[in-house]
């Protein structure tokens, strides 16, 4: 098991932990009280936490599903990436995506989740043409609804 270090920045609430043995995602947690309101409205969300990702990895921050089906609450940047070299305190971009409904986000409460995933770094050469393949250039929609 990877161990990361981590630091809280300014809160006693629980560290991100994983709801049940075997999931990808670990529970973040809010630092503040915000009200979200309706048709659109964000906020950027403290979580009180920093951590130090090693490198070769990278942090993905992703909705719950529980907060986006029962009140229209989620990530507007998702999956929100977390670099490295990064060292600042994890926030969490949320929307409220309810026409009518303002959603107050809770100290304490679990609003995304954080994957830890290898990644690889890349090196692009340009080329006159790229190889063929069966999608080609299909894309946005091609294969259906």
């Amino acid at each position: 098991m990877m161990e990361i270090p981590i630091t809280r920045i300014d809160s006693d609430l629980p560290l991100p932990a994983y709801a049940k043995e075997g999931d990808a995602g670990a529970d973040l947690v809010a630092n503040e009280n915000v009200m979200l309101p309706p048709a659109g409205g964000r906020a950027l969300i403290s979580t009180g936490v920093a951590i130090a990702i090693p490198e070769g990895y990278a942090g993905f921050v992703q909705p719950r599903s529980g907060l986006a089906a029962k009140h229209g609450v989620t990530c507007l940047n998702t999956p929100g990436l977390i670099d490295s070299g990064y060292r600042g305190e994890l926030k969490v971009l949320l929307v409220n995506t309810d026409p009518e409904t303002p959603f107050a986000v809770v100290k304490g409460e679990r609003i995304a989740q954080l994957v830890i995933q290898r990644v690889e770094s890349v090196e692009f050469i340009e080329v006159e043409a790229l190889s063929d393949s069966d999608r080609g250039s299909g894309g946005f929609g091609s294969t259906g609804r």
